[in-house]
């Protein structure tokens, strides 16, 4: 009898021990505490434009969150065939690559847009492969020339008290065609200083991804005649 109540008693515990609450898994967490069921933020876009030069092509992606109406501007004025077949008309190694006014025989040509606010404090510096608009004293004097700075040129960034020259992107994919445009042979030629001796044509601006770009407005071209860009200049010249 004794033997019969132990061996009762044994597989009545071993019974439990084979329940399924012997098995059951944690309770799940909830669905906030799991970070593959969190959402993740949409990797952002950027409107991409290729320049394709006489030295290569030149992939610049344009920060419209942090400078949209340089971005739009710039698009704008290579959606309407502005750049092409303009030149890098004023070069210092070292220092920048500009372009977006003069062909090749240093013929100015209009943009056909007004002058757009000043975007330099914005929080992008103006570092190697950063692309910025080139602009006249007046701060907000932009409209089509842009310079490619060949090194880091945070002097040139903006500040509460002085604004500064404007970034909207950066080169992504061709900085070897901007180093080998930067150390090309340059003069002075009438008024016009560091002019690449043969001339580096932009075969052809293009904005690669449209979808990614939304433009500001639909405001028509007011054709006005731009002013000579001399500036920005570089320390010690």
């Amino acid at each position: 009898m004794n033997k019969t109540v132990f061996l009762l008693a044994v597989l009545f515990a071993g019974s439990l021990l084979l329940s399924p609450l012997a098995f059951a898994e944690p309770a799940p967490a909830n669905k906030d505490d799991n970070p593959k069921s969190t959402s993740i933020e949409k990797k952002i876009e950027y409107p991409q434009v290729k320049l394709r030069t006489e030295m290569g092509d030149i992939v610049l992606e344009l920060y419209s969150n942090k400078a949209p109406i340089s971005v739009d501007n710039f698009i704008k004025n290579s959606n309407n065939y502005h750049y092409d077949g303009l030149i890098f008309h004023r070069v210092i190694r070292g220092f920048m690559i500009q372009s977006g006014g003069h062909t090749f025989d240093m013929t100015f040509r209009e943009s056909g847009r007004d002058p757009i606010a000043n975007e330099s404090s914005n929080g992008l510096s103006n570092i190697r492969g950063s692309i910025a608009m080139a602009r006249m004293p007046d701060p907000d004097s932009a409209q089509a020339q842009f310079f490619i700075n060949h090194g880091n040129n945070p002097r040139l960034d903006g500040s509460a008290a002085k604004p500064g020259y404007a970034v909207f992107g950066m080169v992504v994919s061709g900085m070897d065609v901007v180093d080998a445009i930067a150390s090309v042979e340059v003069r002075n030629l009438g008024i016009y200083g560091n002019v690449p001796v043969t001339p580096i044509r932009i075969l052809s601006a293009r904005l690669l991804n449209p979808d990614a770009w939304k433009p500001l407005s639909n405001e028509k071209p007011d054709p006005k005649q731009e002013p000579v860009y001399e500036i920005p200049t570089p320390l010690n010249r």
